[in-house]
């Protein structure tokens, strides 16, 4: 299919606007993947267990869920580009109050700096991806959509070299064990100077919104194709939660994003818990860990371009099913095996996720109309699964061994059944599209 067909409608192009919106996708996949790592950053920095520094996590997207259905009610009382603007403008500041929060050294200020910035996160998602899905035809929307979401991974690969190089590879290498020994003095000392290297990316990143803000402010973007602009949210929201398609997909989405997550934040304890047995420093360990991080996410980044293409021929949800089985092996195989075999199933897992995201995200939204507005704000909140899960994820881990075995590797049953729900998911809409039902 021609681009012109997938990027118009009515005879409009919507080209430019495809571009500036798919640029947002980068900016929110480097936030996630910078952000990830954090957990084992700060519990260093601040002498934390695994699960207390999973309340990154919880923050970040908590965020999401807080702020959906607001930036929801917002884009439909405004316009898609006025809750873009909203979204930047939040990720902005939220970035910038990584200063203050470092100076005042307290955990807590950085959990709100985090917050803030995911609430943008939460308005860029909320406008983008329904604004992909308006510009052009209904039929090629899933594809555009997969195709948006391609760019989402080469920022988290971004958001993911520069949390390697910038931020783990620059802190004192002293390991955990060693910080626990140093005198309070000493202790906040180093602290300072970690906080100084983590919030130097953030600052940046804050830097590069705002520029962003001003372009997407100045160019003339396409307006929503709905006339009315009341709020009717209650009867939007009994209306598209009696569509089964819907309904599903969003508890899909829970359960997928809270996979994701569990599965690129947990690959650095996880491979630190096997480098450190092969004789590796803690330091070191986290490194190479984070350098398979890498490994995941362009296998994801590249698997989404593939399977983007193999739409064409291929129903969504019978693909879904498809990647979400892998997912399930794979998975197996990296509770199963205590050795660098399970690291390389960890890193397989990211292809099988690359396309699951946007096409849940797109059988969910097809056929709602102007009401994709609040339908999208439901699939957003679904992101609240990357906060209520990995906790649970880290609760295991801080256990060390479960019956007898290593509680790391337990610890990615959760993941497994997530995968199982997507799959379910997955296999209930092809049924659905083959049957003519909806």
């Amino acid at each position: 299919m021609s681009k012109q067909s997938i990027l118009s409608k009515d005879g409009v192009s919507y080209v430019l606007p495809f571009i500036l919106v798919t640029s947002c996708f980068a900016l929110w996949g480097f936030a996630n993947d910078i952000t990830n790592p954090m957990v084992k950053a700060f519990s260093k920095i601040f002498r934390m267990s695994v699960t207390d520094g999973t309340l990154v996590q919880v923050a970040f997207y908590g965020g999401y869920f807080a702020m959906a259905f607001p930036a929801a009610m917002f884009i439909r009382k405004f316009s898609y580009k006025s809750g873009v603007l909203m979204g930047l403008g939040l990720y902005a500041f939220g970035a910038f109050l990584f200063l203050p929060a470092k100076m005042i050294g307290a955990f807590e200020y950085f959990l709100i700096a985090y917050f803030i910035l995911t609430c943008g996160l939460s308005f860029l998602e909320t406008s983008c991806n329904p604004y992909i899905l308006f510009m052009g035809t209904e039929e090629t929307a899933t594809r555009r959509l997969n195709f948006a979401q391609c760019f989402n991974p080469m920022g988290s690969l971004l958001g993911m070299y520069v949390a390697m190089n910038f931020i783990q590879a620059r802190l004192d290498p002293r390991d955990t064990d060693a910080r626990a020994l140093l005198d309070d003095a000493e202790f906040n000392a180093l602290k300072e100077a970690d906080l100084s290297v983590l919030i130097t990316p953030y600052l940046i990143i804050a830097a590069v919104i705002a520029v962003m803000f001003v372009v997407i402010f100045l160019v003339r973007m396409p307006k929503n194709g709905d006339q009315s602009h009341d709020i009717n949210f209650i009867p939007t929201l009994k209306r598209i939660c009696g569509i089964k398609r819907y309904r599903e997909g969003v508890i899909a989405q829970f359960f997928y994003v809270g996979a994701q997550i569990m599965c690129w934040t947990f690959i650095i304890q996880y491979g630190t818990h096997y480098f450190m047995q092969e004789g590796m420093s803690e330091r070191d360990a986290e490194v190479l860990s984070q350098q398979y991080n890498i490994c995941a996410m362009a296998l994801s980044c590249g698997g989404r371009f593939i399977c983007t293409y193999f739409l064409k021929y291929i129903n969504p949800g019978k693909l879904l099913a498809i990647l979400a089985f892998g997912a399930i092996l794979l998975t197996a195989g990296v509770i199963c095996f205590q050795n660098r075999y399970g690291i390389y199933c960890l890193v397989g897992i990211s292809g099988c996720m690359s396309l699951m995201f946007p096409t849940i995200y797109g059988i969910a939204l097809q056929g709602l109309g102007d009401d994709a507005k609040f339908g999208a704000a439901g699939l957003i909140m679904a992101i609240l699964g990357g906060s209520v899960l990995p906790p649970l994820q880290a609760s295991v881990i801080d256990m060390k061994e479960v019956f007898s075995l290593p509680a790391v590797n337990v610890s990615f049953i959760l993941p497994l059944i997530c995968f199982a729900v997507v799959a379910a998911y997955g296999l209930r809409m092809y049924r659905y599209r083959v049957s003519g039902k909806s």
